[in-house]
């Protein structure tokens, strides 16, 4: 008998130990959260209890947010320039005479084609801009499509004046069917080239502040590739009026730029420049283009 009661105490100790230290049986709980993942039990089921799940809204939005983010319709606004880089010595002795000069004038200088600053207005209109995000939205891949325009406007003393073909003036009636430049024999008002290019620009770009839309700090550089679908000289004077000639004025056609972006908060700068010559033959002249974006990113 005394061996018997040392056995059941035995056993009743054991199974006391084990309720105690039994690491399969867990609580009963409302919520369950597992890293971002919150499971929550509630209403009635077929087992008394229906279970639901939820995430982190904003750190399911950080991780799930689009790769690709597009912004319409951006628009710039600056002014255009360019390097004058041309050997004028060379360029006026060019077999090809694009240079047409009157005989006793002064050859053509680097004055002659000096610009309005001012007035000289560059246009960006990007029909789209698109954002790839390469590493963590801090490095996207940006480019676009959209239309460049250029208003290179010179200075009143000069007296510049395109044409696409036909006789060149001082020069016995030449006949040609080349475009050329020559100076007019009548001052201007107001005297403008206007070269228009279809553009697709493509940067990398690197954000400090991703999450913050419109508060980015960032910079983006690449480069554009052009193509001239419009050339034009825009002339006004007390002798002819106002005149608009559209031509082939030896602008080439296509324009290789390197181009940059800076985020400043709100603000946004951009800008480019070319490496190759806006003109095919004898004039040197290398674009470039600065001023304010307006955009939402």
């Amino acid at each position: 008998m005394k061996q018997l009661n040392i056995l059941l105490a035995s056993v009743f100790f054991c199974m006391n130990a084990s309720a105690q230290t039994d690491t399969t049986t867990t609580k009963k709980s409302d919520t369950l959260r597992i890293g971002n993942i919150i499971i929550i039990k509630k209403g009635k089921g077929s087992d008394g209890n229906k279970a639901s799940i939820e995430m982190n809204k904003e750190e399911f939005n950080r991780k799930h947010s689009k790769k690709v983010t597009t912004n319409w319709w951006q628009v710039d606004v600056g002014f255009s320039n360019y390097d004058d880089k041309t050997n004028y010595v060379t360029a006026n002795a060019d077999p090809r005479m694009y240079l047409v000069n009157k005989s006793g004038d002064p050859a053509f200088s680097k004055s002659d084609f000096k610009l309005r600053t001012g007035k000289s207005i560059n246009v960006n209109i990007w029909l789209f801009m698109q954002k790839i995000n390469l590493v963590k939205k801090n490095v996207n891949l940006k480019y676009g499509l959209g239309v460049e325009l250029n208003n290179y406007r010179y200075r009143i003393t000069s007296r510049l004046n395109y044409n696409e073909d036909g006789v060149k003036p001082y020069t016995g009636g030449l006949q040609t069917n080349s475009p050329f430049i020559f100076k007019d024999s009548i001052s201007f008002s107001k005297n403008k080239l206007a070269a228009d290019y279809l553009t697709v620009p493509v940067m990398l770009n690197f954000s400090t502040t991703p999450r913050y839309k419109k508060q980015t700090f960032g910079f983006s550089a690449g480069v554009s590739f052009g193509y001239l679908y419009s050339q034009r000289n825009k002339q006004k004077s007390a002798e002819r009026g106002k005149l608009k000639n559209k031509g082939d004025y030896d602008l080439e056609k296509f324009k290789l730029s390197y181009v940059a972006e800076l985020a400043l908060g709100s603000i946004k700068l951009y800008g480019s420049y070319s490496p190759k010559s806006m003109y095919e033959h004898s004039l040197d002249m290398r674009p470039y283009n600065f001023g304010i974006r307006f955009s939402n990113w």
